[in-house]
């Protein structure tokens, strides 16, 4: 099972933040990404690219959750300023993780025209879309990169209909706010002249 999903820069900044078995709070969130950032930013290049981690246990004992049963892989890859991080357990195949964070970047690559820090942190939603055709619940469900591309833009065409219909909404409401405007005036000029009636009686 693949247990987390994280993405951050060099400087151990977080741009992508998915876990597959429990939300933890920002607290814990913020201190698996340091340990994370740790394990991996000191590392030669020579080095391998899985480590074995038990960075769960401690966000585990503070939430009072149970620990798991076995250590799990920490696996990267560094992409120019970026870290690609998958944290799986002993039931994944390593090279096959290295393979699929290829496939995620290629299918990042391929969205947005060679992706960079700055489309991850403007375009999150989209890279959501992209991930979640790859990976559902920790599980790898498609590994095909034109099945998921097609998918991505299927949803970002429901997406883009999905804004035009809001914007749609958005014009007739302030259509009829000015409608309604017109009518207060009208009902002020109306009020206004029988006041200075009354006024010129008296």
């Amino acid at each position: 099972m693949i247990h987390s999903v994280l993405i951050f820069n060099t400087q151990g900044k977080p741009r992508l933040i998915k876990f597959y078995e429990y939300n933890y709070p920002p607290d814990i969130t913020k201190e698996i990404i340091r340990c994370a950032y740790d394990l991996i930013h000191y590392r030669d290049y020579s080095e391998c690219q899985f480590i074995e981690t038990d960075i769960f246990d401690m966000a585990n004992t503070r939430c009072q959750r149970p620990k798991l049963d076995e250590q799990l892989l920490l696996m990267y890859r560094q992409y120019a300023t970026l870290y690609i991080i998958f944290i799986v357990d002993n039931g994944e195949n390593e090279l096959a993780i290295l393979d699929l964070i290829q496939v995620f970047v290629e299918a990042m690559d391929r969205c947005f025209n060679a992706v960079c820090e700055l489309d991850l942190i403007f375009n999150m939603h989209k890279i959501h879309y992209i991930l979640n055709e790859i990976i559902v619940g920790g599980m790898v469900i498609e590994t095909n990169l034109d099945d998921i591309l097609s998918r991505y833009k299927e949803q970002c065409k429901l997406e883009n209909e999905s804004d035009q219909q809001i914007q749609g909404i958005k014009a007739m409401a302030k259509l009829r706010h000015q409608i309604n405007l017109e009518g207060h005036i009208k009902t002020l000029q109306k009020n206004l002249k029988q006041g200075l009636k009354t006024a010129t009686k008296t």
